[in-house]
């Protein structure tokens, strides 16, 4: 007989579907609190060199920004596929192929560029990532391939392809056959927004992506076509809704934005192209779009809670000297307890053993 019990709901709780990203980021932090503890640090300290240390300039919220803005870009495409029941899990490498062919314009005009230059590279970095989302997109519409098991395959293609580069064609002639390309010219680099930090001008393109996606998803009809094939594919075949034309549109508009993503990193705090562009923003991103509950404006919040993580567990590193997986490790349990305490949107905890009456009625 048990004393506490899952009691299903009559109906899903709205109040519950905002809280429980709530709840895991507190579970989070007590974890977060033991974990420390158990490690033999001072779990103040370590939680204040991982939370408060990193942003306490403004330098360090400058950072932030700048680690927010590609997980912001990818999570708002997969977001807007996750809602049609799209689930591109290939962010990371058409984030990858954004920066080989946006910065490959850079290294193609190297010496010869102009103003003309950056916005070239924006097209040809959103153009690699819709062209790389477009092959889970085919297989899906051609052959019922599922996007989840092509997209995610592609992560490893993509980064051999850049590898490959990096060892290869892209190599800086002149560094001394490490594997990195030139440094980017002035006008293949992203112009500063803020004196004093790294924010660049793809913080801002994060923003419109923010903006765009609300618009999309609530103000247009495309958007209600999403959100009718991902809630009810049946209905919205009686309605008329093509289904394919939605699997291409979701999907090309995500590997946009990564591609987007991608460019804006070599084109900005990195300013040119290595082997490791990212440190995994394309599968953070998905975390970022769940606990942002696939709402822009969540999305932008989660997206600074998940910077933090990368840019905390740095300087924990530095300060405490904890070891690299300490990010890996916050942001695994963040994802632990959201996808555990989600079960309260549909169920209601309830303490005591069940009356007689109760069993028999149920």
């Amino acid at each position: 007989m048990s004393l506490l019990r899952l009691e299903p709901r009559g109906e899903a709780s709205r109040a519950m579907v905002y809280a429980t990203p709530l709840l895991a980021v507190a579970l989070t932090l007590v974890s977060g609190f033991v974990l420390f503890w158990t490690m033999g640090f001072d779990p103040v300290k370590a939680l204040h060199a991982f939370f408060i240390e990193p942003v306490s300039s403004v330098r360090g919220v400058g950072e932030l920004a700048v680690k927010a803005t590609p997980l912001v870009l990818c999570a708002i495409g997969l977001a807007i596929g996750f809602r049609a029941n799209v689930w591109n899990i290939g962010a990371e490498g058409q984030l990858t192929l954004g920066a080989i062919t946006g910065g490959g314009l850079a290294l193609a005009f190297y010496g010869d560029g102009g103003w003309w230059l950056l916005p070239l590279m924006v097209v040809a970095g959103m153009a690699g990532g819709a062209l790389w989302a477009a092959i889970p997109a085919f297989l899906r519409i051609r052959f019922n391939a599922s996007e989840i098991l092509t997209s995610l395959m592609l992560n490893y293609v993509a980064l051999h392809l850049l590898n490959y580069l990096m060892h290869g064609p892209y190599r800086d002639p002149e560094g001394f056959a490490f594997p990195e390309s030139r440094l980017f010219e002035a006008d293949a680099v992203m112009p500063l927004l803020i004196a004093g930090t790294r924010v660049h001008l793809g913080s801002l393109f994060a923003l419109l992506a923010v903006a765009g996606g609300w618009l999309l998803m609530a103000r247009t009809f495309i958007g209600f076509q999403i959100k009718v094939i991902g809630l009810t594919p049946t209905a919205a075949g009686y309605a008329g809704f093509n289904q394919k034309k939605i699997i291409w549109l979701t999907l090309l508009l995500s590997g946009a934005l990564a591609g987007l993503a991608g460019l804006g990193e070599v084109a900005g705090p990195i300013g040119q192209l290595n082997p490791t562009i990212s440190p995994g923003y394309g599968y953070t991103a998905i975390i970022v779009a769940f606990l942002g509950r696939l709402h822009p404006v969540g999305i932008l919040l989660a997206g600074f809670l998940m910077a933090l993580s990368f840019i905390g567990g740095e300087a924990a590193q530095i300060a405490l000297g904890l070891p690299k997986a300490i990010t890996g490790v916050f942001q695994g349990m963040l994802l632990f307890f959201l996808l555990a305490t989600d079960v309260l949107i549909r169920y209601r905890v309830r303490f005591g053993a069940k009356s007689i009456a109760g069993r028999a009625a149920a």
